[in-house]
Formats: structure tokens, C-alpha cells, sequence
């Protein structure tokens, strides 16, 4: 047995001789970053966080915040949930999201829309262009094929698994685990409609931008994608949020599109008072 574990005054003087520590994979508190866009000041500034590989975080995440999360390695892979903070009833669903918009790989300029209709986040930027809306997260009897276990207390948790976690610190449970978009890590539809993956690893760095449309519950979990055959293979996240301002009736994104119209105008009519 340990000397922390046979002695509480001596576990209690390890945990404080631990504060201050800094490690990459942390949430940073108070948020810092000397990279914001220009514009955007420390004052800004909501969260700051690396995620490991195997790791998740949740965040209510304000209307008009923009998100940026970073590849850092080129090995990330970010499965993605958004809930309606007011009604999680309401949340992202992936086959409207593609069928709405005529488009099955999101990318700059596209919307992550609701089961009714409303758009709960806009891609603001985006210079990975590999994402994936068909496959979402791997489980554990998917890692445990792959890896010989897929367990949460394991080495090889699976984002199902992990998004629970996420989800669970905002009242939520298993059944609201709905479908996720995977970013970072993309997919493509041959012609014969055989998936082909596209899963790098890829260009250190890469990065993308939402910009919440609605006051959100954010979840993510960055673990191997579900069709990645390689031995466990998964890179740090950097995620960065700020304020920002809502979008306007000119906005570019909202404009180019009929249905992007729409989506707008049903999203607005929530926030009517």
C-alpha cells in the first residue's frame, strides 16, 4: 500500500502539491490563448481545453459563441452532439442536416440542423474538409472487434460510450445519445454506394469554426473513428471559444440558400419575444 493510501495527511499534501500543475490535456482556467482571431479579445474568451485522445467535454455554449476546434496532430477524430439548451428534446439530426440542404459532406458554409427544423450551428470555417455524416460513433462491441476491448474504464474507450459521459453532466442519458456527425475524419459514397473512408492521418493543425445559432449543449468525443482498422491511433484536440455576436439578416451563410433561409427564419422565430 502507498504512503498516500495508508496516510490521509499524506494524500491530502500530494493533492495540493499538485496545484498550479499544468498538463496539455486540461481545460485552462481562466481560459487563455494568444492565437484569437483579430478582433476578438482576452476579455472574450469562454473556454480553452485539449482533449486526449480517448477523452470528451461538454459545454453550454451561448448563442452567437464560436467554437474553433484544431487538429493538432493531424490524428483527431471529433464526434460531435448539440442539444437545445432550453429544450434538449430538440437536437441535432443528421439525416435533415443532409437532406435539407442537398449536401451529404458538410463542410464551410453549412448548417447542423434540428428535428425541427432549426439550425442549431452554422460551419463558419473549415479548412479540413473531412468530415462524416454517415458512420457515427464507435461502441464498445465495435472497439472491442478492433482492439480487443472498448470499455470506458479501459484503454480503449468508444465515443458512444464517451458522449453518455458528456451528456450525463447535463441530465441527460442513454437514449439522448443520438446520431453524431465525426469531424476530422471523413467518408465518402462511391457510386455503387460502397463507403469509402477517408481517415488520414492528415496535415497537422487543421482546424474548423461553428458559430452557435441557438443557446447549446455541446458534447464531444474525440476517439478512433468507427471504420479507422488501424491499432489505436488518436490525436489531441484543441478547443477555443469566444463570444461573438448573433448572425444578421445579411449574413452570407444565411443568404445562399433557400432552405438556409428558412432554417434561419424557423430558428429566429424561437428567440421571438
Amino acid at each position: 500500500m502507498s504512503a498516500t493510501l495508508a496516510d490521509p495527511g499524506a494524500a491530502r499534501a500530494h493533492a495540493r502539491a499538485m496545484d498550479g500543475t499544468v498538463v496539455e490535456a486540461m481545460p485552462i482556467l481562466p481560459p487563455r490563448a494568444d492565437d484569437l482571431p483579430p478582433g476578438v479579445t482576452s476579455d472574450d474568451l469562454l473556454w480553452e481545453e485539449t482533449i486526449t485522445g480517448g477523452g470528451y467535454a461538454s459545454r453550454l455554449l451561448l448563442r452567437g459563441t464560436r467554437l474553433r476546434l484544431i487538429d493538432l496532430q493531424g490524428d483527431a477524430c471529433t464526434s460531435l452532439l448539440l442539444f437545445n439548451a432550453a429544450n434538449p428534446a430538440e437536437r441535432l439530426n443528421i439525416a435533415d442536416t443532409v437532406k435539407v440542404q442537398w449536401d451529404a459532406y458538410p463542410s464551410a458554409g453549412s448548417l447542423l440542423l434540428s428535428d425541427m427544423g432549426r439550425v442549431l450551428a452554422s460551419i463558419e470555417q473549415d479548412d479540413a474538409g473531412t468530415h462524416d455524416a454517415f458512420c457515427g460513433a464507435s461502441n464498445e462491441a465495435s472497439n472491442q472487434r478492433h482492439y480487443g476491448d472498448g470499455r470506458n474504464s479501459g484503454a480503449h474507450p468508444n465515443a458512444r460510450d464517451r458522449l453518455l459521459l458528456g451528456a450525463a453532466k447535463h441530465g441527460l442519458g442513454r437514449r439522448d445519445v443520438h446520431p453524431c456527425i465525426n469531424l476530422f475524419k471523413g467518408v465518402r459514397i462511391a457510386a455503387d454506394g460502397a463507403i469509402v473512408p477517408n481517415l488520414g492521418p492528415f496535415t497537422p493543425g487543421r482546424s474548423l469554426v461553428l458559430r452557435a445559432e441557438m443557446d447549446l449543449i455541446l458534447v464531444l468525443a474525440n476517439c478512433p473513428h468507427v471504420l479507422d482498422d488501424r491499432p489505436w491511433s488518436i490525436a489531441p484536440l484543441r478547443v477555443t471559444a469566444w463570444r461573438g455576436p448573433v448572425t444578421g439578416t445579411d449574413d452570407p451563410i444565411r443568404t445562399a440558400t433557400p432552405e438556409r433561409r428558412r432554417a434561419f427564419l424557423n430558428t429566429e422565430d424561437l428567440y421571438r419575444r
